[in-house]
């Protein structure tokens, strides 16, 4: 969503500020093997599967090499076809993860349901989906209610509705994918624009979408999930769609680790529905290796993780696998022992990572810890730069020459891949504007060494001063990159505006290109508000294009706020750095309205490109982005009415009824405060082939269209466009419905497993810059409220660290949540949120990124009303944090389902 530069500063384009990753929980990932999306062999049917599992029970991973499933899309498949028959009875798991069949007779035939529209059949005729062959994984039966409500006509008696909600979701897919029909695409040629297919006005998402209700778990119903492990031995899992954690406890989590795929069993349901329960599978299982220092002790050589919160444990090496790895280096180690075992744990060292303490040591840790794609194959490399640094004669045939039509790109200062450019013009009734994509999917075939390895990667990652590509430098910075003065292919979204900012007719096509110029933010705006000005009266010949863009922004902004899209003002930062690579400072980034500008345009094509492609037999991934959680949204109504505001909209709240908070809220000294809990609230965004729609903005159909170079769901999206503008046949197209589901969830798993290291780096040089300052005493304030503590944020410095709850005094505090404060037990004192409060730094830990503070009467040993009256305390006590992150768990007396669950809950709102 974020078009970022290499220094670390980025710029939305064409995106929201719903990604960030702690505020929901992970969205699972498939299977980390990720090849190539094509078509193949396919699925194994079922009765090939169960004929195997009769023949010799084995694991999933087993059947994965049985039938020698190479792919993604069909190891997720196969997945799921083993979850179903799981639940059907035809298949049990025993507590090692291994699969065996249940005898036939003893499970009743389920008569699955048509997957054929009522309407696109006769009714009174209805056949039984079993007499004909299935050709894709053929769904549980669902009620006649439940059919009725996502059009199916079904023959089956009613069944009780999963915990999950999975089933009736899959059916309504299924039902979705064989109603679309195929609408005649617009020519290729850029003739006058063709009129846009009748829709809501300005695309606005519908009020009354239907929101499926889950079906709260019980005791003996089985979930599946990541599993999340505590450094006090016990863990949660983080379940499969919607729903609470499950909590383990020590004894379950033997052997289990954090990224583990699990499958477990409800024992036991609290009132105000926490759930605990036991290991029952493993469905698959996390690397199992750690990035660590290396320390002697004893004798004895050990390597201490780097993330003590995911991997609370030490590795012993013997020192016939240290691999010339010297005492106080960051080592790699993969692990020859688990954890829980009755043993010490056990490693071997594979990689000397650096010098402890190394300047961009911490990057060298992150891509490693996330187990991030860093380094191309020889072959990809190869691929790349076969294409040449020019775009080829040959390339160019049939396609539309806008070389003379003044295009720009317009970026931050340090960006080196341009993959947008835009151009206005005025046009009877309104406005024209056109949208130029670099055309990546003309380089990259599916299947090829380049796609293949973009699909591992997922997208660029980049960290303060060094970018990790999706794509080869050859392409992402040269060929593909719509460098100034240059011929490069492009794909363009044309659109004509109405003066009111709704789009009345848009158009794609295949397009070569020449960018005109390559601006900067700032002097864009500089130029808009100054059109008399030096740097204006230089860029005369631009200036008049510049300024039709303002115009249709204007115009888009309009439509924009019409209808009711939440409009946020979050404050972005980067880092400046020294020579020596060390921070100098860390600085807001201003957001001018050029910034504005560049996004709206983006938002225009992304909405289009999604619109261009929903209803067609064409799969391609949204954005989606869903309706918050009820009990996130009253913890926020309860936050506002402290603060005099009001939240509309009732139980289910609009966008619009959060745009107007944020309005009303505009001006105020608390503005930042308010934005940041109203982002806490919303859902988090990710991909799906199915066009849900995106809350944050109001929008019935959405996706991500404008930057192919560094996002895999915008390449995917190129190529559906593409067959699409070519009039090619559907079945022609290398995806199936299947494949591009199994890949939105892997491109949102590489989009927040990129937000972590990113985060994890900024962290940690966050933590190195207060290292100096340990004892030093800051203005702040309190940023966030939980059951452990106070995250403060440090007053000019753009740092936050926690001051935990034992530094606050003897009486004890207690978690308002509805005031979002902490209340002291007899004395009544609160700490508030947004409160002034000034600390001091006591405590900084680079490894584990925290940093402890206390308030700073308190460390002075003095009295003050910040603390408790006249009082005391020492800060041994405190806990830590990671700098800009999450906090450090509490350590419970007695880790209970109940104290466990609650805390990790308060504390998962930060995420």
């Amino acid at each position: 969503m974020k078009k970022r530069t290499s220094s670390g500063s980025h710029q939305n384009r064409g995106g929201t500020p719903y990604d960030e990753p702690w505020k929901s929980p992970d969205v699972l990932a498939p299977r980390p093997s990720a090849a190539k999306p094509v078509a193949s062999a396919g699925v194994p049917s079922v009765e090939a599967v169960l004929a195997r599992l009769r023949q010799s029970p084995g694991s999933l991973d087993d059947l994965i090499g049985y039938f020698k499933l190479k792919k993604l899309p069909e190891q997720t498949a196969l997945e799921k076809r083993l979850l179903e028959l799981g639940r059907s009875g035809q298949v049990r798991l025993d507590r090692r993860g291994r699969l065996e069949t249940t005898p036939l007779e003893a499970v009743p035939p389920a008569k699955p349901a048509s997957a054929t529209p009522a309407a696109a059949r006769p009714t009174t005729t209805a056949k039984p989906l079993a007499a004909e062959p299935p050709t894709k994984p053929i769904p549980p039966p669902v009620s006649k209610a439940e059919a009725a409500k996502v059009g199916l006509v079904v023959d089956v008696p009613a069944v009780p509705a999963k915990p999950q909600g999975g089933m009736l979701a899959a059916a309504k897919t299924a039902a979705q994918s064989l109603s679309r029909l195929i609408s005649g695409p617009p020519a290729t040629a850029m003739p006058s624009l063709p009129p846009v297919a009748a829709k809501p006005a300005g695309g606005k998402l519908k009020a009354s979408a239907a929101v499926p209700v889950p079906v709260l778990p019980k005791v003996g119903d089985e979930l599946g999930g990541k599993v999340s492990a505590h450094r006090d031995g016990f863990g949660f899992v983080v379940v499969d769609g919607p729903g609470e954690d499950v909590f383990l406890p020590a004894r379950e989590m033997r052997g289990l680790m954090t990224g583990d795929r699990v499958r477990v069993r409800i024992t036991n349901v609290e009132a105000n529905g926490r759930l605990s329960g036991e290991f029952v599978a493993m469905l698959s299982t996390a690397p199992r290796f750690v990035v660590g220092r290396l320390r002697r002790e004893a004798g004895r050589w050990l390597v201490t993780p780097d993330n003590q919160k995911a991997q609370p444990f030490e590795l012993s090496v013997s020192s016939a696998d240290l691999g010339g790895a010297k005492e106080g280096q960051v080592v790699r180690a993969e692990m020859l022992s688990l954890p829980g075992s009755r043993s010490p744990m056990t490693g071997r060292i594979t990689e000397i990572v650096g010098e402890h303490l190394a300047p961009g040591l911490e990057i060298e840790i992150a891509l490693r810890r996330h187990d991030l794609p860093h380094e191309f194959p020889p072959e990809v490399e190869a691929e790349a730069e076969a294409f040449g640094p020019e775009v080829r004669a040959a390339d160019i045939e049939g396609r539309v020459d806008l070389r003379k039509l003044p295009l720009m790109t317009i970026d931050g200062i340090d960006a080196r891949d341009f993959d947008d450019a835009v151009y206005a013009e005025k046009v009877r009734g309104g406005y024209r504007l056109v949208v130029a994509i670099a055309d990546v999917s003309a380089y990259v075939e599916p299947g090829s060494p380049l796609d293949e390895e973009a699909t591992k990667r997922g997208t660029s990652v980049y960290f303060p001063r060094r970018v990790i590509p999706m794509l080869p430098e050859a392409l992402s910075n040269g060929l593909c990159s719509l460098n100034p003065n240059v011929d490069r292919l492009c794909l363009v979204c044309d659109m004509k505006l109405s003066k009111d900012g709704e789009v009345s007719a848009a158009k794609f096509y295949e397009a070569v290109m020449r960018s005109q110029a390559r601006l900067i933010y700032e002097d864009v705006a500089t130029m808009l508000a100054e059109p008399k000005g030096e740097l204006a009266r230089a860029n005369a010949k631009l200036l008049p294009h510049l300024q039709n863009l303002d115009a249709v922004f204007t115009a888009l902004f309009a439509a924009r706020q019409q209808r009711g899209a939440i409009d946020f003002e979050g404050q972005e930062t980067k880092f400046e750095f020294t020579d020596d690579r060390k921070i100098a400072r860390i600085v807001p980034v201003q957001r001018t309205r050029a910034h504005r500008l560049i996004e709206e345009c983006m938002i225009a094509a992304n909405i289009e490109a999604a619109k261009f492609v929903s209803g067609r037999e064409t799969p391609a991934l949204h954005r989606v982005h869903e309706r918050p959680d009820p009990q996130r949204v009253q913890v926020l109504k309860d936050f506002l009415a402290g603060r005099a505001l009001t939240l509309g909209g009732g139980e289910e709240p609009q966008a619009k009824d959060f745009a107007a908070v944020t309005e009303a809220a505009r001006g105020r000294p608390d503005t930042g405060l308010i934005h940041m809990m109203i982002l806490r609230t919303m859902a988090q965004a990710r991909y799906s082939p199915e066009p849900l729609g995106h809350y944050g903005l109001a929008l019935e159909h959405y996706a991500h269209f404008t930057s192919p170079i560094r996002r895999y769901p915008d390449l995917l999206l190129h190529r559906a466009v593409k067959h699409i503008v070519k009039r090619r046949k559907p079945k022609s197209f290398p995806y199936s419905q299947e494949q591009m589901e199994a890949l939105g969830l892997h491109c949102s798993m590489t989009e927040r497993r990129a937000d972590e290291a990113t985060r994890d780096v900024s962290s940690w040089l966050k933590c190195e810059f207060m290292s100096h300052r340990v004892g030093d005493s800051f203005d702040g304030v309190v940023s966030a409220v939980t059951a452990f503590g106070l995250f403060v944020d440090l007053s000019g410095l753009y740092i936050d660290g926690l001051v935990h709850i034992s530094a606050l005094g003897e009486e004890g505090y207690q978690l308002d949540p509805k005031t979002q404060r902490l209340v002291g037990r007899r004395s009544g004192h609160a700490y508030s949120l947004g409160q002034p409060l000034r600390v001091q730094v006591v405590r900084v830990n680079l490894e584990e990124r925290k940093i402890d503070l206390v308030p700073a009467a308190s460390a002075a040993g003095g009295s003050s009303e910040m603390v408790q009256r006249g009082r005391t305390h020492s800060p041994s006590g405190a806990g830590g944090q990671r700098a800009g992150g999450k906090g450090r768990q509490p350590q419970p007396q007695a880790p209970s389902p109940k104290s466990s669950k609650s805390r990790r809950s308060n504390n998962k709102k930060r995420r």
